[in-house]
């Protein structure tokens, strides 16, 4: 066999094999936990297999003397009719509707339009799919490392009697390797299906602890996805009948087709796929409510996985409509949601819902660049895609591994964090301050953002109104983690060995990254710098240049290592230093933060961020969000038109 395709095999079917032997044989811990990390570490080893030999090109006819697409056909039926038996189980009848609707669209595909399989190259694996799949092998695999411990903790706290972990591995692992088809295949019909392979996995994860507030919100991630599916299958039918292939690069690379109305129209209902799948505005309340599912499944949705699939798309999708009204128009759209994300995070007190937010808003930041459609964009939408999945992963698993110490997930209850959980809201603050300083790669893909939508005036303000925005809501959170006044020794700090094997390597790896990032640009991005896009920047003293400027890569590396080093004498020096209590204005009791006031009525005196309820609240902002988003998306789905 073709190692290229032994490769591909073992990074769709090796999650998969795992899946069911943690469904089958994972009711004992230890068994579970080999499952998992043994899946994981092929994984891993895999991705990194496949780095060499990159980019190329499958057939992919036949499996284990199957021909592929009957199985894909197949297969695509019954997850649909799970997802319609899911709809009527719980007389949800938009979810019902919704899976008919599919199973209509994909059947008049198959049966009316396509008579049978068509030749295509149906794995297609450039360095865009290498860099997915890196994502989701390496970050996803931690993340499920994490979940071992996590899961055991979880299940401790809501009294579970009998374990459910064998199903939530299960759904996790399918997770993965649905992520992986569908960024390795090339045939619509099996992107299709990967699409809502992970449509179907969030929905049952959402749902795990199967509470009310759970299923609901599964329930709404389930409606809203299928919706994105819905418009999938539309633009899949549109895209054959303009093309008369279902073979995506083929379909891109027909430049004469962007005069084709329907082309364009088949391309906007594939990006109405992809903004669903990410979350945007209007449709970002599915998203919000994955929060209540445990941290470790938060992470893998709203980092490396589930939210990930829509940029992808549209990113894959990004030369055939570069020029066209719909490009500017995507431009505007994913303006508006980082700029609307961005103030919605500012009115947030729950850390969750602020990385939910930010997630959102860097999504719409990355679809900007997509649509601005220029070398220079998509630079910084690649290497932001990379950056933020790494960042945003280790953060939301540092906020899973507070909350089960803290029993909060409120900013302000992080309070000095530092005294009780110094690594964790160390790596906590080196996640935040990844996200808006430099050197590191967060920051540079925004300044490459920003040079690139210059010439748009829309598109500009919003990205630097926004860009203000989210240093506020940011370094806010840092500041409240490390407020308190310290001295003396930290007490130490006990977590399982896998939540440092998580945090760890996530820490140092965007670290690294963030300093290598002029490397990883000429290794990843450069070689997908193909017609109609040339590279953008040169690699030059240690830093990446155009003609506009030069970002300092490793100078400023180097200034951020200097600051590190002032910070450990500073914290060698607080190891002497004596607490004091303020003065409170009144008369101290001797307690802490303690005073008598006037009538001698003893008060205590606290410390607490605004967050600006009367102008960045949810329930002030969410309504115009929605209703800008929807305009916005009309707008779309009618210029393509």
């Amino acid at each position: 066999m073709d190692i290229r395709a032994g490769l591909i095999a073992v990074l769709v079917l090796a999650p998969f094999g795992g899946a069911i032997l943690c469904a089958v044989l994972g009711a004992g811990r230890t068994v579970r936990s080999v499952i998992v990390l043994a899946t994981g570490a092929v994984l891993i080893a895999s991705a990194l297999w496949l780095i060499p030999l990159v980019p190329f090109r499958l057939p992919a006819a036949s499996f284990l003397g199957l021909n592929l697409h009957t199985l894909i056909q197949a297969a695509d039926v019954v997850l649909l009719l799970i997802i319609l038996y899911y709809g009527i189980k719980h007389k949800h009848l938009v979810i019902a509707a919704l899976a008919v609707l599919q199973l209509l669209l994909t059947g008049y595909l198959e049966v009316f339009m396509l008579k049978g399989p068509l030749p295509v190259e149906r794995v297609f694996c450039d360095h865009l799919a290498l860099m997915m799949v890196l994502i989701i092998s390496i970050v996803g695999s931690i993340i499920c490392y994490q979940a071992i411990p996590y899961m055991e903790n979880h299940e401790h706290h809501y009294h579970i009697v009998k374990s459910r972990q064998p199903r939530f591995f299960f759904v996790m692992l399918l997770f993965l390797g649905g992520m992986n088809g569908l960024v390795l295949f090339n045939d619509l019909t099996f992107i299709y299906f990967f699409f809502e392979v992970t449509t179907l996995c969030s929905f049952l994860l959402i749902g795990h602890d199967r509470t009310s507030i759970a299923t609901q919100n599964a329930l709404r991630a389930l409606w809203m996805n299928s919706v994105g599916g819905s418009a999938f299958a539309l633009g899949m039918i549109a895209a054959f009948r303009s093309t008369g292939t279902l073979d995506l690069q083929k379909i891109l690379v027909a430049p004469w087709l962007t005069g084709s109305d329907i082309y364009l129209l088949g391309l906007a209902l594939l990006c109405l796929a992809a903004f669903v799948k990410s979350a945007q505005f209007p449709f970002q309340s599915w998203l919000l409510g994955a929060m209540v599912a445990p941290t470790p499944v938060s992470a893998l949705l709203h980092s490396s996985t589930m939210v990930k699939v829509g940029v992808y798309l549209a990113l894959r999708l990004a030369p055939g409509f570069n020029g066209t009204l719909l490009s500017d128009s995507i431009a505007v759209f994913g303006a508006f949601s980082f700029l609307a994300g961005a103030a919605l995070a500012v009115g947030q007190s729950n850390g969750k819902k602020v990385l939910a937010y930010s997630t959102i808003s860097n999504l719409g930041l990355i679809f900007a660049c997509t649509g601005l459609n220029s070398a220079a964009a998509m630079t910084a939408a690649l290497l932001l895609l990379a950056f933020h999945a790494v960042v945003k992963a280790m953060l939301f698993l540092s906020v899973g591994a507070i909350e089960q110490h803290i029993a909060s997930r409120d900013i302000e209850d992080m309070r000095g964090l530092y005294a009780v959980m110094p690594l964790t809201a160390l790596i906590t603050v080196a996640g935040v301050v990844m996200m808006i300083m430099p050197p590191f790669g967060v920051l540079l893909s925004k300044w490459m953002a920003m040079e690139a939508a210059a010439n748009n005036i829309y598109v500009i303000v919003m990205v630097a109104l926004g860009s203000a925005l989210t240093v506020i809501y940011w370094a806010r959170w840092a500041g409240t983690l490390m407020s308190d006044p310290f001295a003396g020794r930290f007490r130490p700090e006990h977590q399982p060995v896998l939540t440092w094997l998580a945090l760890g390597p996530l820490c140092v790896g965007a670290g690294v990254m963030s300093v290598l990032a002029p490397w990883l640009y000429l290794r990843l991005i450069v070689p997908m710098m193909t017609s109609p896009y040339l590279p953008a920047y040169a690699l030059k003293g240690g830093g990446l240049e155009n003609a506009y400027g030069t970002f300092a890569v490793l100078p400023l590396s180097a200034v951020a290592l200097l600051g590190l080093a002032a910070a450990v004498i500073a914290l060698k020096r607080a190891f002497r230093s004596k607490i004091v209590s303020p003065y409170l204005s009144g008369i101290q009791t001797g307690e802490p933060s303690m005073c008598r006031g006037p009538m001698n009525l003893s008060f205590k005196a606290e410390a607490k961020n605004y967050y600006l309820d009367t102008i960045f609240g949810e329930a002030r902002l969410t309504d115009w969000v929605n209703l800008g988003g929807g305009i916005l998306l009309t707008l779309i789905l009618g210029g393509a038109l």
